[in-house]
């Protein structure tokens, strides 16, 4: 196979040739290193030249991943640069299917195993040595790695009576994958129980584990759940990739009039601040791209999370254990006495951790928290419910954030088309006129996006400041919604609108827009 073309480099660069693009791939070349391997090195060979392994790397200057290629293939390598996108495009294309075929190869023909598939018949000690299997051990490491390759936040690996499902979050969505088979069942979840530090002979009750693994030269954390089920053990794996998160709050997709807005809340020297919307809206992101903006030697910020999810640089974070006594409660006692300038509370679940939070930020501490209600306004009710004193409410908070995720249009095949007439009638009259002629814009579909149309999320959010006259109305007791609203700011923009204003400019869709806002209250 002809080598491909490569550009030479000036000698102030590295002495390696770049490969301009990702070049054809020769099976017989990438199949002498797992894909393991190749994620973990960054290194993947595509190519004979004689008797000469040539093999695109990232960083070929990194002499020992080069020395474990050539002692892994038996060859003599010659490297070449390639690009950290065309090398995920390259490591896709040459081991994408890897997972999947393997598990295939492993469970021969599909017969189902008696013994296998019937868990309560598995000595535990049979479980620990198939799940020590090196072919098991691989296919759970390319599972993952394929995983956190796809962008994926969760890998669902899922028992029913006649498959193992595995499925992929992708953007928000799950992504069903070709299921190993069957038999294979009970050492897949052994091993993934394993490398999580779970009791793998406890398979009737919840248990929770932590995997770390490096990936493409960056660490991962990931978040292991299990719960038993009427066919086995349902596992999902929360992918934590801090490198590959966002912390800063215009790449999340907040408007540059709602980044003034948060701008000032972070500048307060004392208050609370709240970030509302269900699981999985994207609230810790929001409040951790605060913090970090927040974020000054001279500041001591402290935080209690339900778990920690990312570590943040300079930030003294404490993860909730309720098996030892610490709750948000107690936690954020203890903190007041740390001498904080800025608490962030992970969430207000209870009347106890609610008070002590308004407190604290009478007396003085500037306070960061979330809570789970449908829109901003309703956050006030929720905290009036835990029997916070109207008074006191009004005095600390400041402003409530409540956010949606959405998936965002993938920048590389996105087109203007008409809007579907049953997503039309949903248009209020006044957000009509965002759309000229009733064009939207859609992804087509393509290669970056794996043909879904979208490719990342994007927030929708609203943004309630607090007035001296909804101040008024709280100790009043005017806490409806529709009240509270009369009082707000000129500028206020609900949800919906800052969705669909997002839409109109090609970011998102319609359709992800209504979906993602249909619980939130829209105000004519």
């Amino acid at each position: 196979m002809a080598e491909a073309p490569v550009i030479p480099q000036s000698p102030a660069q590295h002495r390696f040739p770049v490969l301009p693009e990702k070049p054809a791939v020769d099976a017989g070349a990438s199949r002498l290193i797992s894909a393991e391997q190749a994620a973990r090195l960054r290194a993947i060979p595509y190519a004979f030249d004689g008797n000469r392994l040539l093999v695109a790397m990232v960083d070929p200057s990194d002499f020992a991943a080069a020395d474990e290629v050539s002692i892994a293939s038996g060859k003599a390598v010659r490297r070449a640069q390639i690009s950290e996108e065309h090398f995920g495009d390259m490591l896709r294309q040459s081991y994408g299917a890897t997972a999947m075929a393997m598990a295939q190869r492993l469970g021969g023909d599909g017969e189902e195993d008696e013994l296998l598939s019937n868990l309560q018949a598995v000595d535990a000690a049979d479980v620990a040595r198939m799940a020590e299997e090196p072919s098991v051990i691989n296919l759970v490491n390319l599972i993952i790695l394929e995983g956190v390759r796809g962008r994926a936040s969760d890998v669902h690996v899922e028992p029913f009576d006649k498959q193992l499902s595995v499925k992929y979050r992708v953007d928000g969505q799950l992504r069903a994958q070709n299921s190993p088979p069957k038999a294979l069942q009970s050492a897949i979840t052994s091993r993934i129980k394993i490398m999580s530090g779970m009791d793998i002979a406890e398979r009737y009750v919840p248990q929770d584990g932590h995997i770390s693994l490096r990936f493409e030269g960056r660490k991962i954390d990931i978040r292991v759940s299990t719960v038993p089920t009427i066919y086995g053990e349902s596992v999902v794996m929360r992918i934590l990739d801090k490198q590959s998160m966002t912390l800063d709050l215009t790449v999340l997709g907040m408007s540059q009039a709602h980044r003034d807005q948060m701008q000032k809340l972070i500048d307060l020297p004392h208050g609370m601040v709240l970030v509302t919307g269900p699981t999985g809206s994207g609230k810790t992101t929001t409040l951790y791209a605060a913090l970090s903006k927040l974020y000054d030697p001279s500041l001591k910020i402290i935080t209690i999370e339900d778990p920690v999810e990312y570590e943040l640089n300079g930030i003294n974070q404490i993860p909730v254990n309720p098996d030892r006594g610490l709750m948000f409660s107690t936690g954020l006692r203890a903190i007041l006495r740390q001498d904080p300038d800025v608490v962030m509370v992970g969430e207000i679940r209870d009347g106890e951790t609610a008070e002590i939070a308004v407190r604290a930020a009478l007396t003085g501490h500037l306070i960061f928290s979330t809570l789970h209600t449908n829109d901003a306004a309703s956050a006030i009710g929720r905290l009036l419910d835990m029997d916070i004193e109207p008074f006191l409410l009004s005095s600390v908070l400041e402003g409530i954030l409540a956010q949606r995720l959405g998936r965002r249009i993938c920048s590389t095949c996105s087109s203007k088309v008409v809007i579907a007439e049953a997503l039309q009638h949903r248009i209020l009259e006044v957000e009509r006129p965002l759309f000229p002629g009733m064009m939207g814009y859609v992804g087509a579909g393509c290669e970056k996006c794996d043909n879904t149309g979208y490719r990342g999320r994007i927030g929708y959010y609203e943004l309630l400041m607090l007035t001296p006259a909804m101040r008024a109305g709280i100790t009043s007791g005017k806490t409806s919604t529709p009240e509270l609203l009369t009082t707000a700011e000129p500028g206020y923009i609900t949800m919906r609108r800052d969705g669909l204003l997002k839409a109109s400019k090609g970011m998102t869709t319609v359709d992800e827009v209504l979906r993602a806002t249909q619980d939130v209250g829209e105000v004519t």
